[in-house]
């Protein structure tokens, strides 16, 4: 898969998302996002960067980084073609739903 280019750091780094990882300058960081919202060190990221939506391992992402990288990471990943897999990422689906409701 080709690299997406996401942004490049204030010290010239390129962020992207290679194999399904997101990299910078072509090391891998991590494979999964996190909202800054559930962060546990949210006030310090909010107080620092206001406009941060996600996190990516140490890299901060704006909402519109986050939706590149989510939409790359997603692509990278192998589409599930057995019923139970499916299945199980609806039922994935809806309790994180459920959960970001309030819903236990």
């Amino acid at each position: 898969m080709e690299p997406v280019f996401i942004r490049e750091t204030s010290d010239g780094r390129k962020v992207e998302v290679i194999n399904g990882f997101v990299c910078l300058d072509g090391k891998q960081i991590t494979d999964t996002l996190v909202e800054v919202k559930n962060h546990p060190n949210k006030e310090a990221i909010y107080f620092s960067l206001p406009n941060a939506s996600h996190m990516a391992g140490p890299i901060v992402l704006t909402a519109e980084e986050a939706s590149v990288a989510r939409g790359a990471l997603n692509l990278a990943k192998p589409l599930a073609n057995d019923r139970v897999q499916i299945e199980e990422r609806f039922r994935k689906a809806w309790n994180a739903r459920n959960h970001e409701a309030g819903i236990e």
